[in-house]
């Protein structure tokens, strides 16, 4: 049964391998695709169902026990996200049918969006430092791929800023893993869990946990870190910027909710202290952004930082409440930003320009898409029962019993301004009168895509009575990390 934990990374992986060889033949590779993507998220559901119900499963490759091997390691946490992104990946293989041109396909998009699936599975499922580094790697080499396919001027602009911060922040990583092993004498992540708080040296450890910090403040766009983010994930084609808004910072926070919560949760008063503050400029910063800016790509965009802003303040809270609330709003967020990003791409499409000032009246030529941006509106702002309140909702008042004031209130201003942002673009774009002729029509496909992932949100709202237990479970694990270091040292 552990070998089953091997599969979310190793289906996408070798599946992609293959359609390196098939460059040429479009409906083959996006045939074959579709089946994995199906096959990789049957995976997924069986993996997080067997989990829930009975333990975690790990893992050992080659014979050797941890601490000793390389592990991987399926907890609540880790099938949260392994199942959330093969949602996504199934939204962007239905997103692409229509979209992906043949000049894409024959510059191997399919075989780049498995290996970015593998690379993102496989941060989410490692047991230890070292390999969380070379899936970060991964998933950035597919990134790498993906950002520059289609060659326009304006991507590669964007895509050298892209790789140049990305392998600084993959160097200073490598760098920081290397001093924690010299310090600690392992990268295993459930042995550092114990071993740091014994370790005499403190200052240095403290040191260690910043740069790990930078680094994952890097991946996720964080304040000061931000800069790269916003043009670099409108450059790409519709589908590439969702997957990108949708999974690769969020592997970020991922990584910051693990390694803080496991690893670095002696002191607390420095570390997460330090996180509500980033937190709370991250958050003015995003949406101050998203306000000084007519492109629709672009807010859509600069409102990945305020919600990455809101995951980090309930890492910075450290409270079983505001726990869940970073794991709900991760998997709302994850689903919801790729529908915008879809739907962005759509409407773009459709009026043929991304200026909101040169849109106007779109709900006569296309009601289900102008109907369907408002919803999504909602949902990304956190208004009621939408997915994005319970998680706001779990954040704020986590915030609000631990005494952050200050923070849960920039929290409930980013969130009123969030609102303001993208409704901004549904009244621009969709009401008055048309102000240019429609270029196209809008895709079914994409429409299906985008659909999907927000009835996703929808139920993840209205249901949540039935899917908060398992957050909240996932989240008691992160409280008490005896629980991991315990299943995964045998002890």
């Amino acid at each position: 049964m552990s070998n089953l934990v091997f599969l979310p990374i190793f289906i996408p992986l070798f599946v992609g391998a293959l359609l390196v060889f098939f460059n040429k033949k479009h409906q083959l590779t996006m045939k074959i695709s579709y089946l994995t993507v199906f096959l990789n998220l049957g995976v997924s559901i069986y993996l997080s169902y067997y989990v829930f119900k009975n333990n975690p499963l790990i893992l050992e490759t080659g014979g050797w026990k941890a601490p000793y091997g390389i592990i991987l390691v399926a907890d609540k946490l880790s099938v949260i996200m392994i199942l959330s992104v093969n949602v996504i990946a199934l939204a962007a293989v239905i997103f692409a049918s229509s979209s992906v041109t043949s000049k894409m396909v024959q510059h191997y998009f399919y075989p780049l969006f498995l290996l970015l699936i593998a690379g993102v599975s496989g941060a989410f499922l490692t047991g230890d430092l070292f390999n969380l580094f070379v899936f970060f790697e991964v998933l950035l080499m597919a990134s790498y791929g993906l950002i520059i396919i289609g060659g326009s001027k304006h991507q590669f602009r964007e895509s050298v800023k892209y790789i140049l911060l990305n392998l600084f922040s993959s160097i200073l990583f490598v760098t920081t893993v290397a001093f924690l092993y010299s310090v600690t004498g392992t990268v295993n992540m459930a042995q550092l869990g114990e071993r740091v708080a014994e370790v005499e040296q403190q200052g240095i450890l403290t040191g260690i946990g910043i740069l790990l910090f930078v680094v994952f403040a890097t991946k996720g766009a964080l304040f000061p870190l931000y800069f790269w983010l916003p043009k670099s994930y409108i450059v790409p084609s519709p589908v590439v910027s969702a997957l990108f808004g949708a999974l690769l910072t969020k592997v970020g926070v991922y990584s910051m909710l693990r390694v803080y919560t496991l690893i670095f949760s002696h002191k607390l008063e420095l570390t997460h202290t330090f996180f509500i503050w980033v937190a709370s400029i991250t958050m003015l910063i995003g949406v101050i952004g998203a306000l000084s800016t007519s492109n629709v790509k672009l807010i859509i965009a600069y409102n990945i930082m305020p919600a990455i802003g809101f995951m980090l303040l309930g890492i910075g809270t450290f409270s079983a409440e505001s726990l869940a609330g970073t794991i709900y709003y991760l998997v709302h967020d994850m689903a919801i930003k790729a529908a915008l990003f879809f739907l962005a791409g759509l409407l773009v499409w459709h009026a043929g320009t991304s200026n909101l000032n040169k849109m106007g009246g779109y709900i006569k030529t296309s009601p289900l898409l102008g109907w369907m941006f408002f919803i999504a509106a909602l949902v990304l702002a956190g208004i009621p029962p939408f997915s994005g309140f319970i998680g706001k909702y779990l954040l704020l008042r986590g915030a609000f019993d631990e005494e952050h004031y200050f923070a849960a209130g920039i929290g409930l201003l980013s969130s009123l301004l969030i609102l303001f942002s993208v409704i901004r673009i549904f009244i621009g774009a969709f009401w008055g009168e048309i102000k240019e002729k429609p270029k196209e029509k809008v895709r079914r496909s994409g429409l299906a895509a985008s659909g999907l992932l927000i009835a996703i949100s929808i139920l993840l709202g209205v249901g949540a009575e039935w899917f908060y237990p398992y957050i909240q479970s996932a989240a008691d694990s992160l409280i008490d990390p005896q629980i991991y270091i315990d299943f995964v040292l045998k002890e």
